[in-house]
């Protein structure tokens, strides 16, 4: 566990810096950013080769992380998401007008989850803010699952790689509508 907190400082460092990182999550490694700087947003969507239309998700270590970039959520579907967080489960919920599309995408909603990862909620507590989290691969790849089979992707490319567990996720995380409950990608 040592070598997790050792690694922790470096990758907020090289978020706080502008740079991207690839990190551990709850079943795949993924690549992040501060969702408030656009151009290592930009970076992201250039290394995976990923479509801006698609949008990306944030992952925060609370619901507050999370409400400058939500419309806000009424009782009944504050109800219905936080029994799921933090946990694997990720939500499309109503987005603030002025968020990117490069990080929305062409949607009216934006893929969000209160993370029950230990290493990805202790980043967002010290960064104090979301971290952009899409899968560590090329688009249409197979996500790498180890700090190795990141480095075999992305070689040099990347301004930090955390080396730390997965979490206990077999399949990436579940993904809901928020307004329906639809399950729109199974875990």
């Amino acid at each position: 566990m040592a070598k997790v907190a050792e690694g922790i400082p470096s990758a907020i460092h090289a978020v706080q810096s502008g740079g991207v990182i690839a990190y551990p999550t709850e079943a795949v490694y993924g690549l992040g950013c501060n969702p408030a700087d656009l151009t290592a947003v930009q970076r992201i969507l250039a290394l995976k080769q990923r479509p801006a239309d698609k949008g990306l998700i944030l992952i925060a270590a609370d619901l507050a992380q999370l409400e400058p970039y939500l419309l806000p959520l009424g009782n009944a579907l504050l109800e219905r998401i936080l029994p799921t967080w933090p946990g694997p489960v990720t939500w499309l919920l109503p987005v603030r007008p002025e968020v990117s599309p490069l990080i929305r995408g062409n949607h009216d909603t934006l893929a969000v989850r209160v993370t029950a990862h230990p290493v990805c909620r202790k980043l967002c507590q010290q960064l104090g803010h979301p971290l952009i989290s899409t899968s560590a691969n090329l688009s249409d790849q197979p996500p790498a699952r180890s700090a190795q089979e990141v480095r075999q992707q992305f070689g040099m490319q990347l301004d930090d790689i955390l080396d730390a567990p997965l979490g206990e996720q077999a399949q990436p995380t579940e993904i809901r509508h928020g307004l329906t409950g639809e399950i729109v990608r199974p875990a």
